[in-house]
């Protein structure tokens, strides 16, 4: 399970896992507006990260960021990560 601690958002962590094909599963955010939230980690279940990262990044709420531009940030992260290993 992979942790990102955001920033500028309502939301404190997401958390997640990526499988062996490079899919999404298992996002979950920590605060932030519950349902919306949800929805998002519905939606993006199953998903190609970088698929789902291009998707998301530069969504703006305030703080000129936003819960799911936080979470391509966050598979950017991984990525980082995983490259590093």
């Amino acid at each position: 399970m992979f942790t990102y601690f955001t920033s500028g958002t309502c939301s404190r962590q997401i958390l997640f896992e990526v499988d062996e094909n490079n899919k999404l599963h298992g996002v979950k955010f920590i605060g932030g507006c519950s349902g919306n939230l949800q929805g998002v980690s519905r939606l993006v279940e199953g998903k190609d990260i970088d698929e789902v990262a291009a998707l998301l990044a530069g969504v703006k709420c305030r703080n000129n960021t936003s819960c799911p531009d936080q979470l391509s940030k966050a598979i950017a992260a991984y990525k980082k990560s995983v490259e590093n290993k």
